[in-house]
């Protein structure tokens, strides 16, 4: 032991002039806060400047997007429910269009079992002028949405590059939702609402959506493959983090849709942010990839599966009347309240 403190002598008249030299320069920079070495900042001190402009930087782009967004903001508090939850879907002019499917999805409440009052809270973004103004003339609740220098008006081919600028278009607002303290469930217009989806939202879910194919498992976010286009998402800061991050994958792949991207990224999204993903039964939100059709059970119906405005329109106008007759033929007797 001894040897071993001889040892560390010569290193103590070195540590003592480190710590001296240390302080002077300390003393010096707090004596004069005008001089050339006041620039030198400590690495403690560079890391809490930096942390806050970076604190600054995000509220100014939080309140530029605030004042953006404010007319979408105004009226997402105007029609949110008591729980601060909104229903939103996007239309553009050919969605919108006398007896397109805007027309569908809007009967499809009307016609439903006791949802004709969650139009109440439904929001319509629309893409164009005249999906805005035809929206105006159907439903109370019309947001214009415009994207500079993409043309949304007419039909966008499966997977074209207008149809991809289209449905990523749901994330963004999507993620300006939760940020502001609300939740949503996102429905594409191509689905018919009979009854109420959220008797089917889990409370122990992050993100609840539907699914083309359901294993059986709701929590088997491997296999089952999700259908973003109807989808329940709580406001909490891991899932504003979570849409941010989703947002920006897009760059990593070549263009695709926002579903795939989900699809390709959820591993990482449950690994990241812990993330509890839960799929319904297609039995209850179901669609054409894997029809089931009971209308005992059925909530809602999406055209999946089904390529162009006019097939999908066709194929669900005749589930909408198949639901008609069901509802006629059950009379007073009206099954799976």
């Amino acid at each position: 032991m001894a040897s071993e403190m001889c040892k560390l002598r010569p290193m103590f008249p070195l540590l003592l002039w480190v710590t001296i030299a240390i302080f002077m320069i300390l003393f010096y920079l707090s004596t004069n806060p005008g001089g050339k070495s006041s620039e030198i900042l400590t690495l403690g001190n560079e890391i809490h400047t930096i942390t806050i402009h970076q604190k600054v930087n995000e509220t100014r782009k939080i309140r530029a997007k605030e004042e953006e967004f404010q007319d979408f903001l105004s009226l997402v508090r105007r029609v949110a429910m008591d729980d601060n939850t909104v229903i939103l879907t996007e239309v553009n002019e050919a969605f919108a269009a006398p007896g397109s499917l805007l027309d569908a999805f809007l009967e499809s409440f009307r016609v439903g079992k006791d949802i004709q009052h969650l139009l109440n809270h439904v929001i319509i973004v629309a893409m164009d002028v005249k999906a805005f103004d035809r929206c105006k003339s159907l439903h109370p609740h019309c947001y214009l949405l415009k994207i500079p220098g993409v043309s949304l008006n007419s039909e966008k081919v499966f997977m074209s590059k207008d149809y991809i600028e289209l449905v990523w278009t749901k994330v963004k607002l999507q993620r300006l939702i939760i940020e502001s303290g609300y939740n949503f469930l996102f429905t594409d217009v191509d689905i018919m609402w009979f009854r109420n989806p959220l008797r089917y939202i889990s409370v122990y879910a992050d993100l609840t959506l539907g699914s083309d194919n359901f294993t059986g498992d709701p929590e088997d976010w491997k296999n089952n493959a999700p259908n973003t286009g109807l989808v329940y998402i709580k406001s909490t800061k891991k899932n504003a983090e979570m849409l941010k991050y989703w947002h920006q994958a897009r760059e990593r792949f070549p263009p695709i849709n926002e579903q795939l991207v989900f699809d390709y990224i959820k591993h990482e999204l449950v690994g990241m942010f812990n993330l509890r993903i839960q799929f319904v039964d297609t039995a209850y939100w179901g669609g054409f990839c894997q029809p089931k059709k009971d209308f005992n059970k059925i909530c809602t119906f999406h055209g999946t599966c089904i390529i162009g405005l006019e097939a999908k329109l066709h194929y669900l106008r005749i589930v909408l009347e198949e639901w008609k007759r069901f509802i006629a033929s059950s009379a007073s007797n009206f099954p799976g309240s």
